[in-house]
This record gives structure tokens, C-alpha cells and sequence, in this order.
């Protein structure tokens, strides 16, 4: 063997070891009665007399560096042990467990929606939050200058070549969702909205909301599937008995549209502050897909309906956590998240 390269592998060997015990295995390895290197040195004696001296006076070197090299690893890691046995640090007791941290409640709400829906059936579909004019309002029957508008309060975003503006619902993911994807079709969009608004206990200028929409061949779909959904959903969710009821109400992109109400979760429908003493909270809002809605996605509205959907995810994490006020999901208090 080069006696050269059973240096540098002998000196890698060394600094290698990680304890007395690995290190007095390097030295039998090379250093003992049968290691690499004495059985060198003991065939030198078959040599010529030339090549005798020269290998002799380098093996002979070589085992003066690996022998100091091994001292003074050797010195080291008892040092290293000397310090650790000294040290008021006990390595045998229990390590402290990292702090960890937590899902948001809205997270929770968010996450407890999906999972109920897919259940169902509906798939799950995202959208941005930056849209144009016409899949925020024109699209969903809500022309220019129409007094529909005034109902979303809107963020305005400096124009290049279109409109632009912070979505004020989660509707035009479904106008976009349309336009790839051929009926039928089950899906809700969760995500975050935004208005321009004075902020008060029920009121953010941002905040979460998931539609929905359910769409098939003319008379496979009807009121009488959605509150069927519905219904099935509002008990998954709050994970008790819940009636609702349906009020006629107006939305530009349903016809006919309507108010979805649910027994009060606090009193059970007995009455309570939370429910103004009439045993029903207001929680969502709904109705047939409008077929303006229908026709601007190039659907005919003769051949193909549905439901629609919207509700505030902050609103429903309100009713079933109990909490006053929208405004404490974004104040980043651990006093509050904490408890979730």
C-alpha cells in the first residue's frame, strides 16, 4: 500500500472519531500488533537495502505523525468529556417541549366548511382577489349605474386598461369557474372580500366569505335541494339540531332570491340577546341563478339552473365560538387566540 495515502486516510480516520472508544479503534487499525502500518514496517525487511532505508526512514515518520495526531485528538475529546461531566447542565433530564402554535378560528371555520361541503360533493375552487368590473358586477347582473351597486361598497384600484378593484364577494369566482367548466356542476368558493366601510363590532373592511353553486339540466335542481344542503350543512357545522327558514329577499344575481334564517344556537331558539329575542338569526343569503347570470357565461338558461349561495365565515365562527365582536379576529391578541 502507498504509504502516503494511508496517511491522509489514517489522518481522516482521526479526526473522524467521535470518542475514546472510536479513536482506540483508528489506532488498532493502523497503529496495532496487526494494524496497516506495522505490518508495513514488518516487511521491510524483505526489501533491497536501497528501498529498505527510504521506505523505513517514511514509515517510520508516518508512525511518529499518527501518533502524535492521535494524542492530541485523544487530549481533546476527554477535555470534551471532562466539560460535560463538569458542567451544571444534566443531559439526562427532560427537554423542554418548544412552544407551538395554533390554527386561527377562522382557519377552523374555514377548514370545517370545506370539509363538510366536499362531503356533499362540492368541489373546492379559488379565485383572485384583485377583479375587473365585469366578473365583480357586470357579470352577475349588476350593471353600471344600477342602484344594485350600492350594496358593495367598493375598493376602486387605479385603472391601466380596465377597471380594477378589490372583490367585494367571492361571486365572480363562480362566473369564472362557469366560463371553463361545462354544467353539471357543484362547487363553493372561500376566500377573502373586501368593502369600504366604517369598521364596528360587525363590521370589517375585510373578512371571509364562502358562495356556493349548484347547477344541472332544467328541473333537476330547486329550492327544495338547496334548503336539503343547506340544512345538512348548518348541522354538521354547529353540531346540533338547527331549523331555518327562507324569507323572500332581493339579490341581482338570483331569481328569486331570499333570506336564509336559522333557529338561535345560543338559546336554541327560546330567545336571547343574541337573536334580539325572536329564537332566529339571520345567516345567509340565497335564491335561483339569475339567468342574466346564466347567459353571460354562455349558458341557456332554457336548459340549465341552479342555486346560489353566500355567508360570512367570520359570521359563522361569531355564532359558534360565541364572540362579540369581528373586529377581535384581526386585532392579533394571543389573549384571544389563544383560546381556540
Amino acid at each position: 500500500m502507498d504509504l502516503k495515502k494511508l496517511k491522509i486516510t489514517a489522518q481522516k480516520d482521526i479526526k473522524s472519531a467521535q470518542n475514546l472508544a472510536e479513536l482506540n479503534n483508528v489506532f488498532k487499525k493502523y497503529l496495532g500488533k496487526k494494524g496497516e502500518l506495522t505490518r508495513i514496517l514488518r516487511s521491510l525487511k524483505d526489501l533491497p537495502i536501497k528501498k529498505r532505508k527510504t521506505q523505513g526512514k517514511l514509515a517510520n515518520q508516518i508512525k511518529k505523525d499518527l501518533e502524535l495526531i492521535i494524542q492530541e485528538r485523544k487530549d481533546k475529546l476527554q477535555d470534551a468529556k471532562y466539560k460535560i461531566q463538569n458542567t451544571d447542565f444534566d443531559i439526562t433530564a427532560p427537554g423542554k417541549s418548544p412552544v407551538l402554535g395554533h390554527l386561527h378560528p377562522l382557519t377552523l371555520v374555514r377548514r370545517k366548511v370545506a370539509e363538510i361541503f366536499q362531503s356533499m360533493g362540492f368541489t373546492i375552487v379559488q379565485g383572485p382577489e384583485v377583479e375587473t368590473e365585469w366578473y365583480n358586477f357586470d357579470a352577475l347582473n349588476i350593471p353600471k349605474e344600477h342602484p344594485a351597486r350600492d350594496l358593495w361598497d367598493t375598493f376602486w384600484l387605479k385603472p391601466k386598461n380596465k377597471k380594477l378593484l378589490l372583490r367585494t364577494h367571492t361571486s365572480p369566482v363562480q362566473i369564472r369557474y362557469m366560463e371553463k367548466n361545462q354544467p353539471p356542476l357543484r362547487i363553493i368558493v372561500p376566500g377573502r372580500i373586501f368593502r369600504h366601510e366604517a369598521t364596528d363590532a360587525s363590521h370589517e373592511i375585510n373578512f371571509y366569505q364562502v358562495e356556493g353553486l349548484m347547477i344541472d339540466k332544467k328541473g333537476k335542481i330547486t329550492v327544495a335541494n338547496f334548503k336539503a344542503i343547506i340544512d345538512e350543512f348548518f348541522k354538521g357545522f354547529f353540531e346540533k339540531q338547527t331549523k331555518i327558514r327562507l324569507r323572500p329577499s332581493y339579490f341581482p344575481f338570483v331569481e328569486p332570491g331570499f333570506e336564509i334564517d336559522i333557529s338561535c344556537v345560543n338559546c336554541l331558539g327560546k330567545g336571547c340577546s343574541v337573536c334580539a329575542q325572536t329564537g332566529w338569526v339571520e345567516i345567509l343569503g340565497a335564491g335561483m341563478v339569475h339567468p342574466n347570470v346564466l347567459k353571460a357565461v354562455g349558458l341557456n338558461p332554457k336548459f340549465w339552473q341552479g342555486f346560489a349561495f353566500g355567508v360570512g365565515m367570520d359570521r359563522l365562527a361569531m355564532l359558534k365560538y360565541k364572540i362579540n365582536d369581528i373586529r377581535l379576529f384581526y386585532s392579533n391578541d394571543l389573549r384571544f387566540l389563544q383560546q381556540f
